[in-house]
């Protein structure tokens, strides 16, 4: 699964400590007008040492934006209160934006020891802001005498977004409440960082050193690769795989020695958990202890009370129905498909029993012998240069918008840019695309800003500043970057998000985010075109031939759409029941981090041993530092959108229906204008239905047509609450 990164934390930033690095002479260039082509960031000229002094001017800057806020004697309106306070802290907020995605991207020692010093300070900071009493009582005086104003749908989601934002951040808690609640933010910012460069460290920790002889069953592809990885290590003899999903998921797949496949599995899934200096059980322990504290100070049972109230889902018990009524199912899939591999590891293991690490590898000999289909085959045809132009074609038929490659200052030679036109040719922002793993980078793949959508004092829009970041399959030496079809969908995925922030369209900047459970909704989606016919006969194509992917391949492709999804649903739903669980207790003793995870899913649901958890607590990056505690169900609640969603274009008999589009268009303009309810039943005219998904998940048959859905028993509609 697919990763996007919240930078929340970043954004929502700073004050600063006195000790910091002698900051360079010269302007910095993170303060001054940005003198870039579009207003992209001068990433030329900055260097670490700029940030500190940056922030602690954008802090200076925010403070006293704040102060005249409070000190303004006129009764408090909508404009000098609720509009002001969305207009403080754009400094402070722009810097935020490139220090966070520059630790996510392009992370070095110096970086990791400013976050260190700033996340903790960062929080203390943004509860200085929330806990003011003074700024509050303004904000609540307005919320209070709302019915008063004249105000418009905009203004009157900024002002309730404004005061629920100041609640859910302790501004009705007591003096000490207040005191407490600002420690355990403290403390969770540095918790954060300090998981984080725990698993940059074990990512790049392991390296798996084989011999020529010991490369039976892999594609040359992947050989040629963990050789020029051990040539950049100066051993010609040798070749390196590693823990990215590159390198690994190949020797998984097509290593025909189950002791190296075992070897490389086990280091992925002890991440964090190796008893060393890198290991997250304690902190995990510290996280958990920690936010369910917060949740109690702010009246909440549990910290994932606290967490989903905020999302469109609203409680645990919806989550946990729209989970639960996936989970069975795919489980029972899941042993079906174990069931056929184990025949095939049988004949080569009499005596042996199957585990986990040998999944890929059987899973891909059933893939041959059902459907006479490898991924060696296919991926020729879908080399990174065109699949990206796919997804140029791709937004160009939907929206009209067009990709135009820029030379503009970039953080690291692997980037590239483009100046994104809309259909009328005015300029719409700039993506950049960032694509290969190196030591610097987190793992996984996201998209982020570098610039918000906002909109200047003169009332002009600013565009966006977008990347998108991940870790594909490099090119070698004698082959472009051929992409896995994981990938392929990543990359369709990256650049759903991407064209959220391109669209957005908002004049407040508190109402540019979305709830968490409406984020991937418009990467998902996407997702639906990657592998239609009429999709891969535009850039699905051999790399060396220029041949057109043939239609017998394009069958098989179709074909076997549900081959696996026993056991893609399976790990991806176990994840998300233990993000919830581990997020849903009233009280905190200390635990067993390995043994709370076989129990919630092994012992209480049922999990074979045979399948791991998408993510095991240690490495649960999106949950501890990610932006996704007891949020890792976005993707699942998200997919019952996306599914409904492309629906619409299925039933209009125009998988590229631009009047559907424009309808779309509009709800990720919108951001977070309105509840993520009101805006998809604006765009779809109905609840979703989560039918679409299930039948997609190979869950349940596609229903026959019916006069009467309903009268049919056909419609399952999430379990939504109104829009408050």
């Amino acid at each position: 699964m697919k990763s996007i990164r919240l930078f929340t934390a970043a954004i929502s930033l700073m004050t600063l400590a006195s000790c910091r690095p002698a900051a360079p002479t010269g302007e910095n260039p993170l303060l001054g007008a940005w003198e870039t082509p579009y207003g992209v960031p001068p990433f030329d000229k900055i260097e670490p040492a700029h940030f500190m002094p940056a922030f602690e001017r954008a802090m200076s800057l925010h403070d006293a934006e704040i102060d005249a806020i409070v000190t303004n004697h006129d009764e408090p309106t909508f404009d000098n209160v609720i509009a002001a306070y969305d207009r403080s802290g754009q400094l402070l907020a722009q810097v935020g934006l490139v220090f966070g995605m520059l630790c996510e991207a392009e992370s070095n020692e110096e970086l990791r020891a400013l976050q260190e010093q700033v996340m903790p300070l960062a929080a203390a900071h943004a509860d200085k802001i929330g806990m003011n009493e003074a700024l509050f009582a303004k904000v609540k005086s307005v919320y209070d005498r709302r019915g008063t104003f004249d105000l418009d749908a905009d203004r009157s989601r900024l002002l309730e977004k404004t005061y629920r934002g100041f609640v859910r951040s302790g501004a009705l808690l007591d003096a000490e409440q207040k005191e407490r609640l600002k420690a355990i933010n403290e403390e969770l910012a540095l918790l954060s960082v300090k998981f984080g460069a725990n698993l940059l460290a074990e990512n790049n920790g392991f390296v798996l050193e084989l011999t020529a002889a010991e490369l039976d069953g892999l594609p040359s592809n992947t050989r040629e690769l963990a050789r020029e990885k051990a040539l950049e290590a100066g051993k010609s003899d040798k070749y390196f795989f590693t823990l990215h999903k590159p390198s690994l998921i190949p020797l998984l797949t097509y290593s025909k020695r189950r002791d190296l496949r075992e070897k490389a599995y086990k280091a992925y899934l002890n991440r964090g958990n190796n008893g060393n200096e890198y290991d997250n059980k304690q902190i995990i322990n510290d996280f958990i202890r920690l936010r369910t504290e917060k949740a109690r100070l702010l009246g909440y049972p549990s910290y994932a009370a606290y967490a989903v109230d905020d999302q469109m889902a609203r409680t645990p018990r919806a989550v946990y129905e729209l989970l639960d009524e996936i989970w069975t199912p795919a489980l029972e899939r899941a042993k079906g498909e174990l069931a056929e591999m184990e025949k095939l590891f049988k004949a080569d293991h009499p005596k042996g029993e199957f585990a986990s690490w040998d999944w890929w590898y059987y899973a891909e000999k059933l893939r041959k012998k059902n459907y006479a289909l490898d991924e060696e085959m296919l991926t020729p045809y879908f080399s990174l240069e065109n699949v990206q132009s796919g997804v140029f074609f791709l937004a160009n038929r939907l929206y009209g918008i067009t990709f135009r490659p820029v030379a503009v200052p970039v953080y690291h030679p692997d980037v590239t840019a483009y100046e994104v036109l809309d259909a009328d040719e005015s300029h719409l922002g700039v993506l950049y695309f960032d694509y290969f793993p190196r030591e610097g980078k987190s793992q996984g793949a996201w998209c982020g800003n570098y610039v918000e959508q906002t909109y200047d004092g003169q009332g002009r829009r600013v565009a966006p500043v977008v990347s998108i970041v991940a870790n594909f399959t490099r090119p070698t030496r004698s082959t472009p970057a051929l992409l896995t079809l994981d990938e392929t969908a990543t990359l369709f995925h990256e650049f759903g998000h991407a064209l959220h922030f391109l669209f957005h369209d908002v004049k407040y900047r508190g109402l540019s985010e979305v709830e968490g459970d409406f984020v991937e909704l418009p990467s998902q989606v996407m997702e639906n075109w990657a592998f239609e016919p009429e999709m891969l006969k535009q850039y699905a194509v051999h790399y060396r031939t220029n041949e057109v992917i043939p239609r017998h391949l394009v069958e098989k492709l179709r074909r076997s759409v549900l081959f696996n999804q026993g056991f893609q649903t399976t790990e991806l739903i176990a994840a998300a029941l233990a993000d919830m669980d581990i997020h849903s207790a009233g009280d905190y003793e200390p635990f067993d981090v390995e043994e709370f995870g076989r129990r919630a899913l092994n012992e209480k649901r049922g999990l074979i041993p045979q399948i791991e958890p998408r993510y095991r607590y240690p490495y649960f990056s999106h949950i501890f530092d990610g932006g996704y505690s007891a949020g890792y169900y976005f993707y699942t609640w998200a997919e019952v959108l996306d599914k409904d969603a492309f629906e619409a274009f299925r039933e209009s008999g125009d998988l590229f229906d631009k009047r559907i589009a424009a309808r779309f268009r509009r709800l990720l303009s919108r951001g977070g204008s309105e509840d993520g309810m009101t805006l998809y039943r604006t765009f779809r005219g109905k609840d979703p239905d989560k039918t679409a998904m299930l039948v997609a998940r190979g869950l349940m048959e596609r229903p026959a047509p019916a006069a009467d859905s309903l009268a049919a028993g056909e419609v399952r509609a999430m379990p939504v609450a109104e829009p408050r």
